[in-house]
């Protein structure tokens, strides 16, 4: 956390995009799709895309999409799997920097789901953390589902 508090220093201005169908977004290797067959009652299928159950499926998916913003990376955006942050000291600035981000999104043909984005806010949540000019903070509501938990009233509770 002390590294995202130093990548995000002085910014004021955020944007948080949210892609859609990540992992089905990475084309498998072609000639490995039979690596991936798999028999059903109707006949036998090879996945053309990485599905999510493959155990380096998010590790390949996030390695491309670090390769994409290879230049970019706690510059003005951070990427945690399918989530970009955009980040900005400067409203100009900000803007320029979200359109980069979504012109390189669709070069590489990955898609955001509108609904789940916000742009130029003053504060986003950010892998359970809320950050804002002022730093990073516990997301409030999180801290409260967990003082609202029962406390264990056995040993079977407990374990």
């Amino acid at each position: 956390m002390n590294q995202l508090l130093t990548v995000f220093a002085g910014s004021c201005i955020f944007s948080k995009i949210d892609l859609c169908g990540a992992y089905n977004l990475l084309r498998i290797k072609e000639g490995d799709e039979h690596l991936t067959e798999f028999r059903a009652k109707y006949g036998s299928y090879e996945y053309l895309v990485i599905p999510l159950r493959l155990t380096d499926a998010p590790a390949s998916f996030q390695n491309s999409v670090n390769d994409i913003f290879s230049d970019l990376l706690d510059v003005y955006v951070v990427v945690y799997l399918d989530d970009i942050e955009v980040f900005s000291k400067y409203e100009e600035e900000h803007v320029t920097n979200v359109f980069t981000v979504l012109a390189r999104l669709r070069a590489n043909n990955l898609f955001s789901k509108a609904s789940k984005c916000l742009f130029h806010v003053s504060s986003v949540e950010y892998l359970g953390y809320v950050v804002s000019s002022e730093g990073l903070k516990m997301d409030q509501e999180k801290v409260q589902q967990i003082l609202n938990f029962p406390p264990p009233r056995n040993i079977k509770a407990l374990q």
